[in-house]
């Protein structure tokens, strides 16, 4: 059961991050390592997804979260 639903949850925000990565585009470009380490953990969410390592996956995910928001809030990036 808790298996299922950390599988959903991880597919769910793995698909909006996706979709709002395609949105965001760099302001400060000596930061640009910060977009490529989004990507890196979205990569590693699908691939951790795939191995069925739930908890990786999950973690991967809010990780490219967490870049994206604070980008966005320190004016790094913008939609």
């Amino acid at each position: 059961m808790i298996e299922k639903q950390l599988k959903e949850e991880t597919e769910k925000w793995l698909a909006k991050i996706k979709a709002e990565r395609k949105k965001v585009k760099l302001i400060d470009s000596p930061k640009e390592n910060l977009l490529k380490n989004i990507d890196a953990y979205i990569s590693d969410s699908e691939h951790f997804l795939k191995k069925g390592d739930l908890i990786r996956a999950f973690e991967a995910v809010i990780w490219s979260w967490s870049i994206m928001e604070i980008g966005l809030e320190l004016g790094i990036f913008k939609k």
